[in-house]
C-alpha cells in the first residue's frame, strides 16, 4: 500500500493492481506556479520565485519518471507470461500485424514522397541522341558511315512486328501490360547487391530505356531505385510504342552499334525492314551480352547464340505471337556476317563520302551542324563495279609509273570520273588515300584542259556560227567547213591581226609545230590541231565560246582568261565537270548538273531532295554532230579498240602545249569518263610540272589506259 499512498501523494489515482489501467495526470493539479514569473515588487525573480522554479523543476522530473514507468509497464513483456518454450519469445498476431501495417505504411508514404520529388530529366545521354550518317552504293547495299557512334534511328512502323515481338518475347513479354517496372526484378537485385556485392537483372523494358537515355549504367541500389522512380513516371506520359521505339533505337548490339537499325546492317548487311522472325530472335540475343553471344567470336559463343535463338522462337509460340507452323520454319541458325560491313577504308571510299556529303547538304538543305548530329542515310549513285575497275586501273599505271622515273612518278597526280547522261556520278578517283591526301584530285580544278577543250569550242561554232568581218551577218559553218590547219598561223579578228599587250601578233601552234594546210573543221578534231580552232573561237565569239562551256557544265570559275588562247584549252575544269561536260553531247543537247545522291532519309523519313533536272545546252543537231566527230576520233586513234568495241564510242585525248597535263574523256553508250594526269610537288608549289613522259605517247596515253581500262572490254 506504500507505493499506493506515494502516488497518491503526488495526485495519481491508481489502483495497485490495476497494471492495464490508463494513465491519468495533469500537469496543473500540481499547482506548480511559474518558474518565470516576476515579482510584483521588484519586477524581477526574487528569492520567493527561485523557489517556485526549484518546485517546477523537480515536479517535471517526477512527471518524466511515471511517463517513462508507465511506457515500461506497456511494453511486451519477454519471456511473455503464459506462454512456454519458443513462444514465450514470439510477438503476438496483434503485434505482427502492427508491425506489418505500420511497415507498408510507411514504405507507402516514402514512395510516394520519392515519386512526387523524382523528375524526369529533360536532357538525354549524349550517347543516346548522337547518331552517325550512313551511305549506300547505288545498288542499295551499305557503303560507310560517319560519326563516333554507330546508331541509326528508326520509327516503330519500319521495324517488322515479328522482329519487335522477338525482342519483347526474349526480354520483357509482358511489356504492353505492366507499370513499367518489375517488383520481382527490383527484389532481386536489391538482393544481390546488399547480400553478395554485385545486381542482376529484371529489368523491363521500360528501365532498360531509362538507363540508356537518362543514366548511367553504374549498377548501385541509388541508381535503381531512381531507375524505377523514372520507369513509373515515363509509363504514365509516354505511350508503350514509343517506349519500345526508343528502346530499340538506343539498346547496344555489339560491333560498335547501337539500335537495330544499325545491328541489321552490321550482322546481316540490310535494313532492318528486311529481316524476319529468326533474324530479329537472333539480335534480341545479343541485349543479353553482345560479347557472349556474337557467334563469330567463338564457338562457345556460337553456341549460346544458338540455344538462346531457339528459346526465344519457342518463347514467342507460347506467348502467342508465332504459330508452330510458323516456327518450324525456322530450323536453320541465320549465321551473320563475319564482319560489319560499314566500314571506312580511308581510301577511296573517303573521296565519295566528301563528294556525297557535299551534294547532300547542299540538295538538302541540311546545316552542317545537323548533318553533323547524324541520323542521315544517304543513298548515293556510286556503282561499286566500276568505281573498283577505276580505282584498279589507276593502281597499275601508278605502279607502272614507279619502274620508271621514280622521282618523276612521286609527284605524279591522277584524277578521273565516270557521269552517266543524266547527271549521275558512278564512280571518281581522288587520290592515293584521303587520310594522307585531303583534296579529291576528281573534283580539283589545277590543270588545263588543253585540246579536250575543243569539242566546246566546235559546238560553239555550230551553235552560232562566225563573224569574219564587223559589217558582216554571221553565217552558218559546219564539219565541212575548211580553215588553215598550218602551224604558227596569226590570229586574226573582224579588223585585223590580234595583238597582245606586249605588242605582238599572236599566233596558233599545234602539236610538235606541224601544219596541215587547208582542213575541215571535223578533220581538225579528229586529228586534234589547234591552230583551226583558235580562229574559229575568235570569229564565233570568244564570249559565246565562254557561255557554251558554262552551259555543258564547266564553273565559270575554272573557265579561262577571254584570249584567243581560251579556245586551247586554257581552262581547268575537274574530271568531274569535264565528264560532265562530254554527256551534254551524248544526251542530245541537255545537260543534267552532275549529282552523287539520289536519295536521303532521316530515322527512316525521307528529306526533300532537289534533284537535277535536264536543260537544253545546245541544239539536238549541234550535239549529234559534235559525237560523230569525237567517234571518228576514237576510231582514228583506236581503231583496234573501236572495232571490238560493242555499243557506240567517243573519245578525245587532251594535251597541253607546256606538257603539263594529258586528259582522256570519252563516252561509251551512256557514260561519260574523264582521266587527267599530272605533276605538281606539293612539297615546294602548286605549280604543275612537266611530266617527262609521265603520260606516255600519243599512240599509247596513259590517260586513255586508264580510260579504257574503267569503261570496260574497249581493247
Amino acid at each position: 500500500m506504500r507505493s499506493a499512498r506515494s502516488a497518491e501523494g503526488c495526485g495519481v489515482t491508481r489502483k495497485p493492481d490495476e497494471s492495464d489501467a490508463t494513465l491519468q495526470f495533469r500537469i496543473s493539479d500540481l499547482d506548480i506556479p511559474d518558474a518565470e514569473k516576476e515579482s510584483p515588487e521588484t519586477g524581477s525573480a526574487g528569492p520567493k520565485n527561485r523557489r517556485e522554479a526549484r518546485l517546477a523543476r523537480k515536479a517535471h522530473r517526477v512527471v518524466l519518471s511515471l511517463l517513462l514507468a508507465r511506457a515500461a509497464a506497456l511494453a511486451p513483456k519477454y519471456p511473455r507470461p503464459g506462454r512456454t518454450g519458443w513462444r514465450r519469445w514470439m510477438p503476438s498476431w496483434r503485434q505482427w500485424l502492427g508491425g506489418a501495417l505500420t511497415s507498408i505504411g510507411v514504405s507507402a508514404l516514402l514512395l510516394g514522397i520519392a515519386y512526387a520529388a523524382t523528375d524526369i530529366p529533360s536532357d538525354l545521354n549524349t550517347y543516346a541522341t548522337q547518331q552517325d550518317n550512313v551511305y549506300f552504293w547505288a545498288d542499295g547495299t551499305p557503303m560507310a558511315r560517319t560519326g563516333w557512334v554507330q546508331r541509326q534511328a528508326m520509327p516503330l512502323n519500319e521495324i517488322p512486328e515479328d522482329v519487335r515481338w522477338s525482342v519483347l518475347a526474349a526480354e520483357n513479354a509482358s511489356f504492353y501490360s505492366d507499370s513499367g517496372i518489375s517488383l520481382k526484378g527490383l527484389s532481386r537485385a536489391l538482393f544481390r547487391t546488399i547480400g553478395q556485392g554485385d545486381t542482376q537483372g529484371g529489368s523491363t523494358i521500360t528501365q532498360q530505356y531509362v538507363k540508356n537515355v537518362y543514366l548511367n549504367q553504374n549498377q548501385t541500389i541509388g541508381r535503381k531505385f531512381t531507375e524505377a522512380m523514372i520507369s513509373l513516371k515515363l509509363d504514365n506520359r509516354m505511350s508503350k510504342d514509343d517506349i519500345l521505339e526508343g528502346y530499340l533505337n538506343t539498346s547496344w548490339f555489339g560491333r560498335g552499334c547501337y539500335g537495330i537499325q544499325r545491328a541489321a546492317q552490321a550482322y546481316y548487311g540490310k535494313d532492318v525492314s528486311r529481316l524476319d522472325a529468326g533474324e530479329g530472335a537472333f539480335l534480341a540475343s545479343l541485349l543479353k551480352g553482345a560479347g557472349l553471344y556474337d557467334p563469330t567470336l567463338s564457338s562457345a559463343n556460337h553456341a549460346r547464340a544458338v540455344a538462346r535463338w531457339s528459346w526465344t522462337l519457342d518463347r514467342m509460340v507460347k506467348i502467342g505471337k508465332l504459330t508452330k507452323a510458323e516456327r518450324a520454319k525456322f530450323t536453320k541458325f541465320p549465321e551473320p556476317l563475319k564482319r560489319n560491313p560499314l566500314y571506312d577504308t580511308g581510301e577511296q571510299t573517303d573521296y565519295l563520302l566528301e563528294v556525297a556529303s557535299q551534294y547532300a547538304k547542299k540538295a538538302g538543305g541540311i546545316s552542317d551542324k545537323d548533318f553533323d548530329l547524324g541520323g542521315y542515310q544517304v543513298y548515293t549513285t556510286f556503282d561499286r563495279a566500276r568505281e573498283r575497275k577505276l580505282a584498279d586501273s589507276v593502281a597499275k599505271a601508278r605502279k607502272k609509273a614507279l619502274k620508271g622515273d621514280r622521282n618523276a612518278a612521286k609527284t605524279a597526280h591522277y584524277g578521273a570520273a565516270s557521269v552517266t547522261a543524266d547527271g549521275r556520278i558512278l564512280a571518281v578517283y581522288g587520290g592515293p588515300d584521303h587520310r594522307t591526301q585531303g583534296y579529291n584530285e576528281s573534283n580539283s580544278t589545277t590543270v588545263p584542259a588543253g585540246s579536250a577543250f575543243l569539242p566546246f569550242v566546235y559546238a560553239a561554232g555550230l551553235e552560232h556560227g562566225v563573224q569574219r568581218r564587223r559589217d558582216d551577218e554571221r553565217t552558218r559553218v559546219t564539219g565541212q567547213t575548211l580553215y588553215d590547219g598550218d602551224d604558227d598561223v596569226p590570229v586574226m579578228t573582224p579588223e585585223g591581226p590580234y595583238w597582245d599587250r606586249s605588242g605582238k601578233k599572236v599566233a596558233a601552234s599545234n602539236d610538235g609545230d606541224r601544219s596541215y594546210g587547208r582542213i575541215s573543221l571535223r578533220r581538225a578534231l579528229e586529228l586534234s590541231v589547234n591552230t583551226p580552232f583558235m580562229q574559229l573561237g575568235m570569229d564565233t565569239g570568244l564570249a559565246n565560246v565562254r557561255a557554251t562551256a558554262e552551259a555543258a557544265g564547266l564553273l565559270p570559275g575554272s573557265i579561262g582568261a577571254q584570249v584567243p588562247a581560251l579556245s586551247t584549252g586554257t581552262s581547268t575544269p575537274s574530271a568531274i565537270r569535264m565528264a560532265g561536260g562530254y554527256t551534254t553531247f551524248i544526251a542530245g543537247g541537255k545537260r543534267t548538273e552532275p549529282y552523287s545522291v539520289r536519295k536521303i532519309t532521316r530515322n527512316g523519313i525521307g528529306i526533300v531532295l532537289h534533284t537535277p533536272a535536264p536543260t537544253r545546252s545546245i541544239s539536238a543537231e549541234t550535239a549529234e554532230e559534235v559525237t560523230s566527230a569525237l567517234a571518228d576520233s576514237f576510231r582514228a586513234a583506236h581503231p583496234v579498240a573501236a572495232a571490238s568495241a560493242v555499243g557506240k564510242v567517243t573519245g578525245k585525248a587532251g594535251t597541253t602545249p607546256d606538257d603539263t597535263a594529258s586528259w582522256y574523256v570519252g563516252t561509251h553508250d551512256f557514260v561519260s569518263t574523264a582521266v587527267v594526269v599530272y605533276r605538281i610537288d606539293l612539297t615546294k608549289s602548286l605549280e604543275p610540272l612537266p611530266l617527262k613522259g609521265l603520260a606516255g605517247t600519243a599512240d599509247d596515253s596513259v590517260p586513255y589506259g586508264i580510260w579504257s581500262g574503267a569503261m570496260g572490254p574497249l581493247g
